[in-house]
Protein backbone atom coordinates (compact mmCIF):
# COMPACT_ATOMS: atom_id res chain seq x y z
CA UNK A 1 0.00 0.00 0.00
CA UNK A 2 1.42 3.31 -1.15
CA UNK A 3 0.86 5.94 1.59
CA UNK A 4 2.11 9.61 1.82
CA UNK A 5 2.16 11.36 5.36
CA UNK A 6 2.04 15.09 4.91
CA UNK A 7 3.29 17.58 7.84
CA UNK A 8 2.30 21.41 6.78
CA UNK A 9 3.90 22.68 9.08
CA UNK A 10 6.97 24.91 7.82
CA UNK A 11 10.39 24.77 9.67
CA UNK A 12 11.79 27.75 10.84
CA UNK A 13 15.01 29.73 9.19
CA UNK A 14 16.62 27.28 6.67
CA UNK A 15 17.66 23.86 7.99
CA UNK A 16 19.24 21.06 5.94
CA UNK A 17 16.70 18.32 5.51
CA UNK A 18 19.13 16.08 8.01
CA UNK A 19 19.03 18.54 10.66
CA UNK A 20 14.98 19.80 10.49
CA UNK A 21 14.86 15.06 11.17
CA UNK A 22 16.92 15.49 13.67
CA UNK A 23 15.15 18.32 15.26
CA UNK A 24 11.72 17.06 14.72
CA UNK A 25 11.89 12.95 14.57
CA UNK A 26 8.41 12.07 15.15
CA UNK A 27 8.40 13.10 11.63
CA UNK A 28 10.70 10.09 10.69
CA UNK A 29 10.05 7.51 13.80
CA UNK A 30 6.28 7.55 12.41
CA UNK A 31 6.76 7.30 8.61
CA UNK A 32 9.81 4.46 9.50
CA UNK A 33 7.36 2.64 11.65
CA UNK A 34 4.45 2.51 9.01
CA UNK A 35 7.14 1.78 6.19
CA UNK A 36 8.15 -1.38 8.77
CA UNK A 37 4.22 -2.18 9.05
CA UNK A 38 4.66 -2.89 5.36
CA UNK A 39 3.42 0.30 4.00
CA UNK A 40 5.50 2.07 1.24
CA UNK A 41 5.74 5.79 2.53
CA UNK A 42 6.97 8.93 1.57
CA UNK A 43 6.79 12.06 3.60
CA UNK A 44 6.14 15.28 2.36
CA UNK A 45 7.31 18.39 3.85
CA UNK A 46 6.88 22.24 3.18
CA UNK A 47 10.91 23.07 2.82
CA UNK A 48 12.23 26.66 1.60
CA UNK A 49 14.17 24.71 -1.11
CA UNK A 50 13.57 21.54 -3.10
CA UNK A 51 15.17 18.13 -1.79
CA UNK A 52 14.74 14.47 -1.08
CA UNK A 53 16.30 12.04 1.13
CA UNK A 54 15.77 7.97 1.54
CA UNK A 55 15.64 6.49 5.38
CA UNK A 56 15.13 3.11 6.19
CA UNK A 57 13.02 2.36 2.65
CA UNK A 58 11.10 5.38 3.13
CA UNK A 59 11.24 8.60 0.78
CA UNK A 60 10.68 11.85 1.87
CA UNK A 61 10.22 15.00 -0.22
CA UNK A 62 10.86 18.49 1.25
CA UNK A 63 9.34 21.34 -1.20
CA UNK A 64 8.45 25.74 -1.02
CA UNK A 65 5.84 24.49 -3.84
CA UNK A 66 1.98 23.81 -2.93
CA UNK A 67 2.24 20.17 -1.25
CA UNK A 68 -0.93 19.48 -3.18
CA UNK A 69 1.50 18.56 -6.16
CA UNK A 70 4.14 16.85 -4.63
CA UNK A 71 1.72 14.60 -3.12
CA UNK A 72 -0.22 13.94 -6.47
CA UNK A 73 3.31 12.77 -7.92
CA UNK A 74 3.67 10.31 -5.37
CA UNK A 75 1.01 8.45 -6.55
CA UNK A 76 -0.23 7.64 -2.83
CA UNK A 77 -3.37 5.20 -2.34
CA UNK A 78 -3.76 6.66 1.22
CA UNK A 79 -2.74 10.08 1.81
CA UNK A 80 -2.49 10.84 6.19
CA UNK A 81 -2.41 14.72 6.96
CA UNK A 82 -0.62 15.47 10.23
CA UNK A 83 -2.88 17.70 11.75
CA UNK A 84 -6.56 19.58 11.93
CA UNK A 85 -5.60 22.99 11.68
CA UNK A 86 -4.50 22.90 7.85
CA UNK A 87 -8.54 23.45 6.17
CA UNK A 88 -7.55 24.77 2.74
CA UNK A 89 -4.84 22.42 2.44
CA UNK A 90 -6.53 19.57 3.28
CA UNK A 91 -9.69 20.75 1.36
CA UNK A 92 -6.91 20.62 -2.19
CA UNK A 93 -5.41 17.17 -0.94
CA UNK A 94 -8.92 15.31 -0.80
CA UNK A 95 -9.80 17.03 -4.35
CA UNK A 96 -7.12 14.47 -5.23
CA UNK A 97 -9.64 11.44 -4.69
CA UNK A 98 -7.54 9.59 -2.61
CA UNK A 99 -8.51 8.86 1.43
CA UNK A 100 -7.54 11.16 3.35
CA UNK A 101 -6.78 10.39 6.82
CA UNK A 102 -6.39 13.14 9.12
CA UNK A 103 -4.94 13.11 12.39
CA UNK A 104 -4.93 15.09 15.52
CA UNK A 105 -1.98 16.74 16.94
CA UNK A 106 -3.12 17.99 20.37
CA UNK A 107 -5.95 20.80 18.40
CA UNK A 108 -8.66 22.64 20.38
CA UNK A 109 -12.17 22.41 19.59
CA UNK A 110 -13.27 25.78 19.54
CA UNK A 111 -14.58 29.32 16.97
CA UNK A 112 -12.65 27.77 14.30
CA UNK A 113 -15.17 25.10 13.60
CA UNK A 114 -16.45 26.41 11.24
CA UNK A 115 -13.37 26.89 9.04
CA UNK A 116 -12.09 23.41 10.29
CA UNK A 117 -15.18 21.92 8.71
CA UNK A 118 -15.37 23.05 5.78
CA UNK A 119 -11.96 21.91 5.17
CA UNK A 120 -12.31 18.46 6.52
CA UNK A 121 -15.50 17.27 5.27
CA UNK A 122 -14.42 15.26 2.79
CA UNK A 123 -12.06 13.85 4.71
CA UNK A 124 -12.70 9.39 4.90
CA UNK A 125 -10.98 9.18 8.42
CA UNK A 126 -9.47 10.84 11.27
CA UNK A 127 -7.53 9.47 14.43
CA UNK A 128 -7.05 10.66 17.84
CA UNK A 129 -4.77 8.99 20.55
CA UNK A 130 -8.26 8.13 21.99
CA UNK A 131 -11.56 8.35 19.96
CA UNK A 132 -13.56 9.91 22.64
CA UNK A 133 -11.15 12.80 22.19
CA UNK A 134 -13.03 13.47 18.73
CA UNK A 135 -16.31 14.27 20.75
CA UNK A 136 -15.86 17.95 20.80
CA UNK A 137 -14.78 17.92 16.94
CA UNK A 138 -18.39 15.68 16.04
CA UNK A 139 -20.12 18.40 17.86
CA UNK A 140 -19.24 21.36 16.56
CA UNK A 141 -19.32 20.29 13.27
CA UNK A 142 -15.53 20.57 12.54
CA UNK A 143 -15.90 16.76 11.59
CA UNK A 144 -18.97 15.45 9.82
CA UNK A 145 -20.95 12.87 12.11
CA UNK A 146 -20.49 8.91 11.26
CA UNK A 147 -16.40 9.58 10.36
CA UNK A 148 -14.95 6.73 11.20
CA UNK A 149 -12.50 7.80 14.03
CA UNK A 150 -9.52 5.45 15.21
CA UNK A 151 -7.29 5.07 18.41
CA UNK A 152 -3.70 5.61 17.27
CA UNK A 153 -0.94 7.53 19.91
CA UNK A 154 0.40 10.60 17.87
CA UNK A 155 3.84 8.76 17.99
CA UNK A 156 6.11 7.43 20.62
CA UNK A 157 9.20 7.84 22.28
CA UNK A 158 13.02 7.02 21.48
CA UNK A 159 13.63 6.64 25.96
CA UNK A 160 14.26 2.56 26.77
CA UNK A 161 14.68 1.19 29.94
CA UNK A 162 17.92 0.98 31.71
CA UNK A 163 19.54 -0.03 34.90
CA UNK A 164 17.21 1.53 37.92
CA UNK A 165 20.25 1.83 40.27
CA UNK A 166 22.53 3.14 37.69
CA UNK A 167 20.55 5.77 37.11
CA UNK A 168 19.15 6.63 40.16
CA UNK A 169 23.60 7.14 40.80
CA UNK A 170 23.56 9.34 37.50
CA UNK A 171 20.76 11.94 38.86
CA UNK A 172 20.72 11.74 42.65
CA UNK A 173 16.84 11.21 42.70
CA UNK A 174 15.86 8.34 45.77
CA UNK A 175 12.63 7.35 47.29
CA UNK A 176 10.36 4.60 48.25
CA UNK A 177 9.25 5.13 46.34
CA UNK A 178 10.39 7.80 43.95
CA UNK A 179 7.81 9.69 42.27
CA UNK A 180 8.68 11.72 39.01
CA UNK A 181 6.20 14.90 37.69
CA UNK A 182 7.34 16.39 34.39
CA UNK A 183 4.86 19.07 33.70
CA UNK A 184 4.12 22.71 33.49
CA UNK A 185 3.57 24.56 36.63
CA UNK A 186 -0.02 25.70 35.74
CA UNK A 187 -3.57 25.24 36.71
CA UNK A 188 -4.36 23.09 34.00
CA UNK A 189 -1.57 20.63 34.63
CA UNK A 190 -2.87 20.79 38.62
CA UNK A 191 0.02 20.50 40.11
CA UNK A 192 -1.96 21.66 43.61
CA UNK A 193 -3.96 18.40 43.61
CA UNK A 194 -0.62 16.44 43.52
CA UNK A 195 1.06 17.91 46.28
CA UNK A 196 -2.31 17.37 47.70
CA UNK A 197 -2.24 13.56 46.73
CA UNK A 198 1.59 13.07 47.56
CA UNK A 199 0.72 14.79 51.20
CA UNK A 200 -1.95 12.38 52.17
CA UNK A 201 -0.55 9.17 50.81
CA UNK A 202 2.85 10.05 52.70
CA UNK A 203 0.80 8.60 55.81
CA UNK A 204 1.31 4.83 54.15
CA UNK A 205 4.27 5.38 52.39
CA UNK A 206 6.73 7.37 54.87
CA UNK A 207 9.65 6.99 52.36
CA UNK A 208 8.05 8.60 49.13
CA UNK A 209 10.03 11.60 47.74
CA UNK A 210 8.20 13.40 44.74
CA UNK A 211 10.42 14.99 42.19
CA UNK A 212 8.83 17.80 39.58
CA UNK A 213 10.63 18.72 36.18
CA UNK A 214 9.20 21.90 34.79
CA UNK A 215 9.94 25.01 32.45
CA UNK A 216 6.75 27.43 32.96
CA UNK A 217 6.25 28.31 36.59
CA UNK A 218 3.17 30.03 36.73
CA UNK A 219 2.15 28.43 40.13
CA UNK A 220 5.77 28.25 41.22
CA UNK A 221 5.24 30.86 44.06
CA UNK A 222 2.24 28.78 45.26
CA UNK A 223 3.60 25.83 45.33
CA UNK A 224 6.33 26.96 47.34
CA UNK A 225 4.49 28.41 50.20
CA UNK A 226 2.21 24.63 50.13
CA UNK A 227 4.94 23.14 50.57
CA UNK A 228 6.45 25.17 53.62
CA UNK A 229 3.41 25.47 55.15
CA UNK A 230 2.97 21.70 55.32
CA UNK A 231 4.89 19.83 57.53
CA UNK A 232 4.32 16.15 55.48
CA UNK A 233 5.72 18.08 52.05
CA UNK A 234 8.71 20.16 53.64
CA UNK A 235 11.56 17.58 52.77
CA UNK A 236 9.73 14.62 50.56
CA UNK A 237 9.29 17.46 47.64
CA UNK A 238 11.95 18.28 45.17
CA UNK A 239 11.59 21.51 42.80
CA UNK A 240 13.90 20.53 39.96
CA UNK A 241 13.17 23.03 37.37
CA UNK A 242 13.55 22.45 33.77
CA UNK A 243 16.06 19.93 32.63
CA UNK A 244 17.47 18.51 29.11
CA UNK A 245 15.14 16.28 27.45
CA UNK A 246 18.36 13.94 27.92
CA UNK A 247 18.02 13.82 31.36
CA UNK A 248 14.39 13.06 31.50
CA UNK A 249 15.16 9.82 30.10
CA UNK A 250 17.36 8.81 33.52
CA UNK A 251 15.04 10.52 35.28
CA UNK A 252 12.48 8.15 34.11
CA UNK A 253 14.60 5.24 34.64
CA UNK A 254 15.17 6.08 38.04
CA UNK A 255 11.69 6.63 39.07
CA UNK A 256 9.36 4.31 40.59
CA UNK A 257 6.16 5.87 39.39
CA UNK A 258 4.88 8.83 37.06
CA UNK A 259 2.54 11.00 38.67
CA UNK A 260 -0.10 13.80 36.13
CA UNK A 261 -2.90 15.25 37.09
CA UNK A 262 -3.53 17.18 33.92
CA UNK A 263 -7.17 18.24 33.37
CA UNK A 264 -6.37 17.54 29.20
CA UNK A 265 -3.89 16.35 27.46
CA UNK A 266 -3.42 15.83 23.37
CA UNK A 267 -1.15 12.72 23.54
CA UNK A 268 0.63 12.86 26.76
CA UNK A 269 4.31 12.89 25.32
CA UNK A 270 5.91 12.67 29.06
CA UNK A 271 3.05 9.52 30.47
CA UNK A 272 4.71 7.97 27.24
CA UNK A 273 8.51 8.61 27.86
CA UNK A 274 8.16 7.32 31.27
CA UNK A 275 6.32 4.10 31.13
CA UNK A 276 9.36 3.57 28.21
CA UNK A 277 11.44 3.24 30.82
CA UNK A 278 9.25 1.10 33.18
CA UNK A 279 8.06 3.92 35.60
CA UNK A 280 4.22 2.85 36.63
CA UNK A 281 1.58 5.93 36.35
CA UNK A 282 -0.57 7.50 38.41
CA UNK A 283 -2.27 9.62 36.19
CA UNK A 284 -5.86 11.73 35.98
CA UNK A 285 -8.85 9.84 34.29
CA UNK A 286 -8.67 11.71 30.87
CA UNK A 287 -8.92 9.93 27.35
CA UNK A 288 -5.43 10.22 26.43
CA UNK A 289 -4.30 8.74 29.60
CA UNK A 290 -7.21 6.21 29.76
CA UNK A 291 -5.65 5.27 25.64
CA UNK A 292 -1.85 4.95 26.96
CA UNK A 293 -2.60 2.86 29.99
CA UNK A 294 -5.13 0.59 28.44
CA UNK A 295 -7.65 2.03 30.49
CA UNK A 296 -5.52 1.54 33.82
CA UNK A 297 -4.70 -2.02 33.36
CA UNK A 298 -1.07 -0.56 33.95
CA UNK A 299 -0.95 1.53 37.06
CA UNK A 300 -3.86 3.35 38.24
CA UNK A 301 -6.54 6.40 37.57
CA UNK A 302 -7.83 9.14 39.28
CA UNK A 303 -10.56 11.33 38.69
CA UNK A 304 -9.58 14.95 37.69
CA UNK A 305 -8.96 17.17 40.76
CA UNK A 306 -9.54 14.35 43.34
CA UNK A 307 -6.73 14.18 45.52
CA UNK A 308 -7.96 11.49 47.58
CA UNK A 309 -8.22 9.33 45.08
CA UNK A 310 -4.88 9.87 43.60
CA UNK A 311 -3.61 9.37 46.60
CA UNK A 312 -5.16 5.90 46.85
CA UNK A 313 -3.73 4.94 43.07
CA UNK A 314 -0.04 5.79 44.83
CA UNK A 315 -0.54 3.99 47.81
CA UNK A 316 -1.95 0.86 45.91
CA UNK A 317 0.79 0.93 42.90
CA UNK A 318 3.72 1.68 45.33
CA UNK A 319 2.40 -1.56 47.39
CA UNK A 320 2.82 -3.61 44.22
CA UNK A 321 5.93 -6.07 43.67
CA UNK A 322 8.45 -3.60 42.26
CA UNK A 323 10.08 -5.74 39.77
CA UNK A 324 6.94 -7.09 38.38
CA UNK A 325 5.18 -3.34 38.53
CA UNK A 326 8.69 -2.20 36.46
CA UNK A 327 8.48 -5.27 33.93
CA UNK A 328 4.80 -4.66 33.25
CA UNK A 329 4.47 -1.21 32.18
CA UNK A 330 7.42 -1.88 30.21
CA UNK A 331 5.55 -4.99 28.58
CA UNK A 332 2.92 -2.72 28.20
CA UNK A 333 5.04 -0.09 26.45
CA UNK A 334 6.18 -2.42 23.97
CA UNK A 335 3.35 -3.80 22.75
CA UNK A 336 0.72 -1.35 22.67
CA UNK A 337 2.09 1.74 22.49
CA UNK A 338 6.07 1.56 21.12
CA UNK A 339 6.97 3.03 17.48
CA UNK A 340 6.00 -0.39 16.01
CA UNK A 341 2.42 -0.77 17.71
CA UNK A 342 1.98 2.99 16.42
CA UNK A 343 2.79 1.52 12.54
CA UNK A 344 0.67 -1.14 12.91
CA UNK A 345 -2.24 1.04 14.34
CA UNK A 346 -1.51 3.26 11.57
CA UNK A 347 -1.75 0.41 8.49
CA UNK A 348 -4.69 -1.09 10.04
CA UNK A 349 -6.70 2.48 10.02
CA UNK A 350 -5.33 2.89 6.13
CA UNK A 351 -6.70 -0.64 5.15
CA UNK A 352 -10.13 0.18 6.86
CA UNK A 353 -9.78 3.17 4.56
CA UNK A 354 -8.50 2.09 1.27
Amino acid sequence: MRVTQVSLVRPPGKPTPEALLEAWPTLQDVALATGRAGAEVTVVQPFHRDAELTLGGVRFLFSPKRQTRTVAASRPEIIHVHGLEFAWQTRRLCRLGVPVLAQDHGSVADWRSWRRGWGLRRVAGAAFTHADQAAPFLGNGSLRNGLPVFSVPESSTRFTPGDRGQARVACGIFGDPAVLWVGRLIPGKDPLTALAAIERAAASLPGLRLWCCFHESDLLAEIRKRIAASPSLSGRVYLLGPKPHREIETLCRAADLFLACSHAEGAGFSLLEAMACGAAPVVSDIPPFRALTGNGTVGALAPVGDAEAFARGLVTVANQPAAERRDGVIRHFQRHLSFDAVGERLLSAYRSLA
